[in-house]
């Protein structure tokens, strides 16, 4: 069997954690954009094959009612839409989310039952949870580690944290190495308040959900 690795642009990475930032005081979540590619067999995984997911860009959800399936329906149809018109083969490849409490650092039910529907659109599909301790230490320019834990699906249908029992051989990855130092740049602008989540373009359609000015 080959490894399954997830790839996580700094564009993905750094806006989730923004969003997460900005209402630290709620749950926040968002929808994981990319694509799935086969990577080649090598010298380095002893000639297996990599099963590779990309995730390219992150479209922040809530920070509020969080088990809203008809806003996350929405959120996904509008996404596919969008990138698919752009002619990049991006689709929704997975979940995010970070949970209220500081001490709660478990993947919960509901975050399990989005991550469950949007396996009905791609069965790869990952959760990123985000580790509330370790954001939390991040504008103090704490630990250059990934403030987020990736939970994959496994043959049970049982969502398991990579590393763990049952979900050996994979991984998270950053694409750009520089993700974190670039993510602590944003932190010091203050650039969290900038992001605008679905909930926020429900309320007023003026507001960008694509954030595409975010990173000029």
């Amino acid at each position: 069997m080959g490894e399954s690795k997830y790839e996580i642009s700094q564009t993905a990475y750094v806006k989730l954690v923004l969003h997460a930032l900005k209402h630290k005081n709620f749950a926040v979540n968002g929808i994981l954009v990319g694509r799935l590619k086969q990577s080649p067999a090598s010298e380095d995984n002893n000639n297996i094959n990599t099963e590779a997911v990309e995730i390219i860009d992150v479209i922040p959800l809530s920070h509020a009612q969080l088990g809203l399936l008809p806003t996350l329906e929405i959120a996904i149809t509008q996404g596919e839409e969008y990138f698919a018109s752009k002619g990049d083969r991006l689709s929704v490849v997975g979940y995010y989310h970070a949970n209220e409490r500081y001490d709660d650092l478990e993947l919960g039910s509901l975050a399990k039952k989005i991550g469950d529907h949007i396996t009905r659109y791609c069965p790869q599909a990952a959760i990123l949870l985000l580790d509330n301790k370790l954001l939390e230490e991040l504008p103090k320019g704490g630990s250059k580690k990934p403030v987020v834990q990736l939970y994959t699906r496994d043959a049970s249908k049982v969502w398991r944290q990579a590393g763990s029992s049952g979900s050996l051989g994979v991984r998270l990855v950053f694409k750009e190495p520089t993700a974190n130092t670039v993510l602590w740049d944003y932190i010091t602008e203050g650039r969290e308040q900038d992001v605008v989540d679905f909930d926020e373009h429900l309320d007023d359609i003026s507001k960008d959900w694509l954030n595409s000015n975010l990173f000029n």
